[in-house]
């Protein structure tokens, strides 16, 4: 594998950072992850702009312009072979000393990772995932707003490591106030009585491209979607749920907590908009 590390392709063996980066020492830093469909590098531009608002956020200057960053992703695709895959970009603070103090990192490190994920076996996507809802809550946006891909995913570690605790392979996380945020990776959604509904991003949700894209979807299938504060009653009664990540892409959800969503199958709107999400995959984003 070929690795594009501070501005040059390196052996896999050959990629790495100090010890003394922030990233690795405190999280400091802010990643994307991409899909790569069929020699399309799904809804890119989307991406890029997270990852630069993600990057003003913490106030970390960006080492490259959107059209490098593009560059860099798919001629990291075209070095490793790449038809279908998923690409992580990751820009760190850099090097810096023992404290806390971001100004003394003089420059910031960056890398593009492109390769291979298979989060669920496929039957999952057929048959739908039972899952859990976990004790850790989502951090709140007044601490650190899901909106920023940080490197620091510590919350969502340890919600995942008590949903595998439960013999879960996803969970739901819960803000302070008892609303849905996200699952520990990707977004929520449910369909109740014909009408699609997802946590706003104020609950904690992250703005994930996945997510826009289920949105747009929704309008053109012409189904009602909106956002809502939903509490774990409105998962367990809804008709039909399923979650949506760049890893994840759109996978059902037939039970939580133990008791059964809908009939205990995938449903008829989220096959539908699964269908349609597999077509726009291929066609949404920049060819390689």
């Amino acid at each position: 594998m070929k690795i594009y590390l501070d501005g040059r392709f390196v052996d896999e063996a050959d990629a790495k950072v100090s010890v003394f980066d922030h990233g690795l020492l405190y999280g400091d830093g802010v990643f994307e992850g991409i899909r790569l469909y069929g020699g399309n590098v799904f809804r890119l531009d989307e991406h890029l702009e997270r990852f630069e608002y993600s990057a003003k956020a913490i106030l970390l200057d960006m080492p490259l312009t959107r059209a490098q960053w593009s560059e860099a992703i798919c001629e990291s695709c075209r070095q490793n072979g790449l038809k279908d895959g998923y690409i992580r970009a990751v820009v760190t603070r850099g090097v810096g000393d023992l404290g806390l103090s971001p100004w003394l990192c003089k420059q910031a490190s960056y890398f593009v990772i492109a390769g291979k994920i298979s989060l669920y076996p496929p039957e999952y996507y057929e048959n739908g995932l039972a899952i859990v809802t976990v004790p850790t809550r989502r951090i709140g946006p007044a601490s650190l707003p899901a909106t920023i891909k940080s490197l620091n995913y510590l919350n969502n570690i340890l919600g995942k490591i008590e949903a595998k605790q439960f013999g879960a392979l996803e969970a739901i996380m819960l803000n302070d106030q008892g609303y849905v945020a996200e699952a520990t990776a990707d977004n929520v959604f449910i369909v109740h009585k014909g009408e699609i509904v997802t946590p706003s991003t104020f609950q904690g949700a992250l703005k994930g491209v996945t997510r826009s894209t289920i949105i747009d979807i929704a309008k053109d299938l012409g189904i009602t979607e909106r956002e809502a504060n939903l509490t774990r009653y409105d998962l367990w009664c809804a008709d039909e749920c399923f979650l949506t990540g760049s890893g994840a892409e759109v996978i059902p959800v037939v039970k939580l907590d133990g008791r059964t969503i809908g009939t205990g199958k995938p449903g008829p709107i989220t096959r539908r908009v699964l269908a349609e999400f597999r077509k726009r995959v291929l066609t949404e984003g920049t060819r390689i």
